[in-house]
């Protein structure tokens, strides 16, 4: 147990230890300072001004910076739509594989688009070469930039005095794609590959298995068959096993997995290579890229609270925004990894299944690989649903009712416990906003965040910020339950079948991009409905942020006085961490109770 828990410590000290130096450099980037790589990225930056005609000295305001990002994100969209569409003349097809339907291409649009990377689909049985480097690559990259560009604007609008504008939007994407993303995925690529997760362009291949499996009629595996290769027949206990079939070959994927592995990590995108994500021994071989991939997830949205705390100049701040987050993540992490520790009754029941961690993980091992057990995938499962992630080394569909129920609860509370790249801050500072609006209402005095005053303007767009994730969700899986065409998608019925549908339509609000595996989302009408849940939650956040940052660079600063509010002391963080739970709390109580709650309480 204690070597259990110093695994769980190592790999948060990790984090914090290389998300303080990448934080500085992002800062450093985004006030156009020189760095180590300066020399280097700056010739191609100028470059890509010149190709793209960007006036460098244009300070756009808020409405012109909106405008900027939904022109950008909708090209894109469009891109990816008809990309997919015609996968199947284009070249980068080794596969021959066709074009995808409407709505399925609809949704993978819109989900690489938002950050999200929600996949209805197996990536490599679906989509082309071609489709996975230009199209969700790219994606990749640009949508996780755009979060970060926002969250710079923001930033800005509480930095500069009467002003109106907030900064480029086209330099901000410029720099953070050359400057941050790319170098820093180079790195990854090249460790993940080093590793042993594939990089290649080869078709996929079949492979000769070292011994030959049986399976029945329905493509369950056989046990203990007796197999006859020679008359091609499968015996059990000494009756021929009709319909059965004889396995020799198994298929393997190839391409170039590893460079979309590490900007699904570091952009929190999450959306796999391959179908079953992170579990897959080709995208996560070994222990070496299982921590790698898992430190990637947080080290960006970690990183930002301490650009934040730079930018600002006040370097408590950040660490407050840090702490608040981090706080929740542990909480959030015990709890899940006690939960599977411990498993369920039904489990230990009669001792069917040893639970006991002798000589082995121990504790509710369904779903999860036997090469990281739980202490990984547990902290991977926390990590991936707080940082609005969304990829997996374990199935949360197998994980207790407490333990995702926790999964679920982090991406409801609107993907603020550090959350994706620059969108997880940007939100959190929205629930500080509406934090200090409550403090000063119990003080009686007029609120104040960073040395400018918050107003009745401010407060609305960030209830907006706050409530478009819970609004999305609770509307958009409203809708689902009530339709009987998706009790035919879901494989369980009761409590944890409404846990699917919650989870999927809160995987898509929270933009993360995970899912239950037992929740089969490929139908038009969820195809289409998860698509506008995730516009939804995306695009609205980003324009109240913006709306807000446009109202506060106008602003003067205010004085310090012994009267001001702290927002960088301990009660601070507490009262912030209070106001995202009770948020949280009362918008989906009701929900988690006839969900994962029912479910949990139904087994004792």
């Amino acid at each position: 147990m204690t070597g259990t828990i110093l695994q769980y410590v190592i790999y948060l000290l990790v984090l914090v230890v290389l998300a303080i130096p990448l934080g500085a450099y992002i800062k450093k980037v985004m006030n156009g300072e020189k760095t180590f790589l300066s020399r280097l990225l700056i010739p191609c930056e100028k470059l890509v001004y010149k190709v793209m005609r960007v006036d460098i000295s244009e300070d756009m305001n808020w409405k012109k910076y909106v405008i900027s990002v939904l022109v950008f994100s909708g090209i894109g969209l469009v891109f990816l739509f008809l990309l997919q569409l015609l996968q199947g003349v284009l070249l980068g097809n080794p596969q021959g594989l066709s074009g995808v339907k409407w709505d399925l291409s609809f949704n993978t649009a819109v989900s690489f688009v938002t950050n999200t990377n929600w996949q209805a689909y197996s990536g490599e049985s679906t989509l082309s070469y071609l489709t996975q480097a230009v199209g969700l690559t790219v994606q990749n990259f640009v949508s996780a930039a755009t979060g970060i560009a926002v969250l710079f604007a923001l930033i800005r609008g509480f930095m500069k005095v009467k002003s109106k504008g907030l900064g480029n939007f086209w330099v901000d994407m410029t720099r953070i794609v050359l400057h941050i993303l790319i170098p820093l995925n180079l790195v990854i690529a090249i460790l993940l590959v080093a590793g042993g997760v594939i990089q290649n362009f080869e078709p996929a291949q079949n492979v000769s298995l070292v011994e030959p499996i049986a399976v029945n009629d329905k493509g369950e595996i056989i046990e203990n068959a007796n197999i006859d290769l020679n008359s091609q027949t499968v015996r059990l206990n000494g009756q021929i096993v009709s319909g059965a079939k004889i396995v020799t070959e198994q298929f393997v994927p190839m391409g170039p997995a590893a460079s979309q592995v590490a900007i699904k990590q570091t952009g929190t995108n999450g959306g796999g290579y391959m179908g079953v994500n992170s579990a897959h021994p080709l995208e996560n071989p070994n222990a070496f890229t299982n921590l790698l991939e898992m430190i990637s997830i947080l080290l960006i949205p970690a990183a930002l609270c301490f650009s934040f705390g730079s930018m600002i100049k006040n370097k408590k701040q950040g660490i407050a925004i840090f702490s608040a987050m981090g706080i929740c993540l542990v909480l959030a992490l015990g709890v899940i990894a006690v939960s599977e520790q411990y498993a369920t009754p039904q489990l230990a029941q009669g001792g069917n299944v040893d639970i006991s961690m002798v000589d082995q993980p121990g504790g509710n091992m369904e779903g999860k690989e036997a090469r990281f057990g739980i202490a990984t995938s547990a902290t991977w499962a926390a990590y991936t649903t707080a940082a609005s992630n969304g990829s997996v080394n374990s199935m949360h569909d197998s994980y207790t009712p407490l333990g995702g129920m926790i999964t679920m609860l982090l991406m409801q509370l609107g993907e603020v416990i550090f959350g994706g790249v620059g969108c997880g801050l940007y939100g959190m500072l929205a629930f500080a906003i509406l934090t200090v609006f409550i403090a000063g209402l119990m003080v009686g005095r007029t609120p104040e965040f960073l040395g400018k005053k918050i107003e009745p303007y401010e407060m609305k767009w960030a209830v907006v910020v706050c409530l478009a994730t819970p609004i999305a969700i609770l509307i958009g899986s409203g809708i689902a339950t009530a339709l009987p065409s998706t009790v035919d998608s879901i494989n369980n019925g009761g409590a944890h079948g409404l846990s699917e549908i919650l989870y999927a339509y809160s995987s898509c609000g929270g933009n993360n991009g995970s899912a239950f595996a037992g929740f089969n989302a490929n139908t038009v009408f969820l195809n289409v409905s998860l698509g506008l849940v995730m516009l939804f939650a995306r695009f609205i956040p980003i324009i109240g942020t913006l709306a807000i940052a446009g109202n506060l660079v106008t602003k003067k600063k205010i004085a310090v006085t012994v009267g001001t509010l702290s927002t960088t002391n301990v009660m601070f963080v507490f009262l912030l961490i209070f106001i995202v739970l009770l948020v949280g709390a009362l918008c989906f109580f009701p929900a988690l109770a006839l969900g994962p709650l029912a479910e949990l309480f139904s087994m004792f």
